[in-house]
């Protein structure tokens, strides 16, 4: 398939600058992936369309200050992204500067008053390898010196309101540099009215990174390079799954985060307990073998998200829906408004 199958036009005004006051205040769009009907609803009517011992599944990943401005030995401006903590002192991480650092130089992170340095040890395609010259770990500096990293369309700095809003309440597990942008919809209330109905509430892990945001630049997606990212399936949420299973209800994924942790945990055909790296790559023609229904977000045009998402509810009927949120005015991408898609079907 071709990557210009998966583009639209999106009017800039439509791109959510700002969260909504209440979490839960945003709106819902309903995608009936096998009819391909929509039905425009509040995201506060989401138990509505639940039923008892259906199983909810969030990414519980945290994300960390991942962002640092600073210099190179030569006084050149650098900005560092971290993508990946290693261990306690390295990482691995995206270096914009004028003229990339080699192996070997030192850069300096923070501000005159407080910096730390760091040492270049190497680059694997566009990630450079750090180690942290200091007595504190990597997860210790970015608190001190770090940045919230808001994605790369949102025009304004992060603020204090970022710094809580990006981050989804039941936030556990630091090591993500976006948030699961699906689970930002709920609130304590929420999750207590879905508790109270009898729905059951799991977790895995997925550290989403900053690849989440690039746009596939080739023409055919079957040459596109996944990025790699780390998650979790604990045995506990296996378990839940299979009890979901054995039920007849269905297995909801909060996000295409979460989604993507269950169907790398399941390549095999069979769900089971793991933690490692995964490129799955979701693309039309994808055989899904734990979820039934998924919650998400709006994503960008050319993106390996939209194309889940086609893969999940088929190509057409999310061309209509994204056709029909525009036109209804949604807002779209991160601090926008959700989707609530049941599986298209499988021949």
């Amino acid at each position: 398939m071709r990557t210009q199958d998966f583009d639209f036009y999106l009017p800039e005004t439509l791109i959510a600058q700002h969260p909504t006051e209440k979490r839960s205040a945003s709106r819902l769009l309903l995608l009936n992936g096998q009819t391909g009907e929509i039905k425009d609803k509040q995201f506060s009517d989401l138990p509505d369309f639940l039923q008892p011992d259906d199983c909810l599944i969030f990414n519980d990943t945290r994300v960390i200050k991942a962002r640092m401005f600073g210099i190179k030995v030569s006084g050149g401006a650098v900005e560092v992204l971290v993508e990946r903590i290693i261990n306690p002192h390295e990482a691995w991480a995206h270096i914009r500067a004028s003229r990339s650092p080699l192996a070997g130089s030192r850069i300096f992170l923070g501000s005159q008053a407080i910096n730390f340095e760091v040492e270049v040890l190497g680059r694997n395609d566009d990630l450079f390898h750090l180690k942290f010259i200091t007595g504190l770990t990597v997860f210790e500096v970015l608190e001190k010196i770090g940045h919230l990293p808001l994605p790369p369309y949102i025009t304004h700095s992060a603020g204090a309101d970022d710094e809580n809003r990006y981050q989804t309440v039941y936030a556990k597990h630091a090591g993500a540099v976006a948030a699961p942008t699906a689970g930002l919809h709920f609130d304590e209330a929420m999750l207590e009215t879905l508790e109270n109905s009898g729905i059951n509430i799991a977790y895995v892990t997925l550290h989403v990174g900053a690849g989440t945001f690039q746009p596939v630049r080739v023409e055919n997606i079957k040459e596109h390079k996944m990025h790699s990212e780390w998650y979790t399936v604990p045995q506990k949420t296996v378990d839940i799954i299979d009890k979901t299973r054995q039920a007849g209800k269905s297995v909801v994924s909060i996000g295409t985060t979460s989604l993507r942790a269950l169907e790398s945990a399941a390549r095999s055909g069979k769900l089971m307990a793991k933690s490692e790296d995964t490129d799955i790559f979701i693309t039309p023609g994808y055989h899904f073998n734990v979820v039934d229904k998924l919650l998400t977000n709006f994503h960008l045009p050319k993106s390996t998200l939209l194309m889940l998402v086609s893969a999940f509810a088929g190509i057409d009927n999310i061309q209509h829906a994204y056709q029909h949120a525009i036109a209804e005015r949604y807002r779209f991408f991160s601090y926008g408004d959700a989707m609530l898609i049941s599986k298209k079907q499988e021949l």
